[in-house]
């Protein structure tokens, strides 16, 4: 059904090698001008020429399947011909008004107050920051100090939740964090529930709740160390942690636990929401209930930076001007919002995704058996993981192998991106609107690259 907002259904290198010849004067040309800072192109060397649905071309004229969405910004696809039409109707929209109210504005809060769940539901406020999803979490973490008065904050290993100050000081990746402390102080660390890689267990068949019970200890045991905190931040499905996927139950035991120690709940849903798990939120395949909910990526509509926070009504304590940025006011991204949450609506994406994510999570369990290397594979909508180890039964990381993957699928014309705790996890965040055919496609190649991959034996 979604076959037109794709620039075709299958990838083609037309170039000898790759990068082709234009991508590689662009690449070097870059190097010159931009610091050492740039990560992405150093993993996939590519200079894009155009792109639409789940179809990138890069400036030689290849075509590749694009599984990174741009890291989950483009879930309705590159430049969504629905969403850009809808543009032309606001020409002449001021582009950014701070947080001075305008028609678009209002449209889209109201849509997406609308879109909540319903114990949410004409319950919450709005907040618009900075214009990435970092910014989101720093308004978050700040809301919660504010409104408890204590500055303490939980996080959980695995969590990704920005570069900024207070987002890097829950983000647990130690490479992150290098030659940046001191962070901001009063953060600790919990398990987070990863059957596959329980600390406090090997078999991967059954959940204990091992770690409610070790959360439950340190949050109430007078003598943990861990002074009372304001707000536990979480993933509700971790995604640059390597997309685990909680087991039934564990999110409410979690939230539950804070609720009756008066800590708050964010929940982190830059990445998981915006119906990438097929529903608005990932945290609604639960019964758990957050106070305060930070997005970014998708909201965009396409691709367009906006980030926001919905907070319940109560907590809604702070003066005038607490949190500001000249770019929490962007027209085109809210008009965009806009169109992407009718788009949504209309086109049933909701389920869309969980028809072509149960298909794309059947189809990896199938390769996952024909494969040496791959010792799990997890997924939920258009969202999933498949781990590398180098033995099925005493699950070593082996990220290179996942590397060695990640780089053959980008030469047959495929993109893909590397996470886990190890980078020993290639995750697929594939448009919401990806075809049954281009999935089938990019399926193929990822087989073909692991099998290439194994044959060239990089242990």
């Amino acid at each position: 059904m979604f076959e037109k907002y794709h620039l075709s259904d299958t990838a083609k290198i037309i170039t000898k090698s790759i990068p082709g010849p234009k991508s590689l004067a662009l690449l070097k040309k870059q190097e010159e001008l931009e610091s050492r800072n740039r990560s992405y192109p150093r993993g996939i060397p590519i200079a894009f020429g155009r792109a639409k649905g789940s179809i990138v071309e890069d400036v030689d004229g290849n075509r590749y399947i694009d599984f990174i969405s741009g890291c989950g910004v483009f879930s309705l696809g590159h430049n969504n011909q629905k969403i850009i039409g809808s543009l032309k109707k606001y020409d002449g929209l001021i582009t950014q008004a701070v947080d001075f109210p305008t028609k678009v504005k209002i449209e889209f809060m109201q849509a997406l107050s609308d879109v909540l769940p319903e114990l949410l539901r004409g319950k919450c406020k709005i907040n618009f920051g900075g214009p990435t999803g970092s910014d989101a979490i720093e308004s978050a973490i700040k809301l919660a100090r504010i409104v408890k008065g204590r500055h303490g904050i939980i996080a959980f290993q695995g969590g990704y939740h920005g570069m900024t100050t207070s987002a890097l000081s829950v983000t647990s990746k130690l490479s992150h964090r290098k030659n940046n402390e001191p962070l901001i102080p009063g953060i600790h660390f919990m398990p987070y529930c990863s059957p596959y890689r329980c600390p406090f267990s090997t078999d991967n068949a059954t959940c204990k709740g091992e770690c409610v019970k070790y959360f439950k200890y340190c949050l109430e045991n007078p003598h943990s160390g861990i002074d009372k905190p304001s707000a536990i931040i979480i993933e509700p499905v971790l995604g640059e942690g390597g997309t685990y996927i909680p087991t039934k139950g564990w999110l409410e035991k979690i939230v539950d636990i804070a609720h009756k120690n008066d800590v708050l709940v964010i929940f982190d849903e830059v990445q998981a929401g915006f119906y990438r798990t097929g529903k608005l939120f990932s945290f609604e395949h639960t019964k758990a209930t957050p106070d305060i909910i930070a997005i970014s990526k998708g909201i965009g509509g396409n691709g367009y930076p906006l980030s926001l926070i919905v907070y319940k009504k109560e907590l809604d304590v702070w003066e005038p001007g607490t949190h500001i940025g000249t770019f929490r006011g962007n027209q085109v991204a809210m008009a965009a919002g806009l169109a992407a949450l009718k788009f949504v609506k209309d086109s049933e994406v909701q389920c869309y995704v969980g028809k072509v994510g149960t298909q794309i999570l059947d189809s990896l369990e199938k390769i996952k058996n024909k494969l040496k290397y791959v010792g799990d594979v997890r997924g939920i909508g258009m969202m999933f993981g498949i781990e590398y180890v180098k033995d099925k039964k005493g699950k070593e990381p082996f990220s290179e192998m996942a590397c060695a993957v990640k780089k053959l699928c980008y030469e047959n014309g495929l993109l893909v991106e590397i996470g886990g705790y190890y980078g020993n996890v290639i995750r697929f965040l594939p448009a919401l609107v990806i075809t049954q055919k281009i999935a089938k496609n990019g399926l193929r190649i990822f087989e073909k690259s692991n099998i290439e991959a194994e044959r060239k034996n990089v242990l």
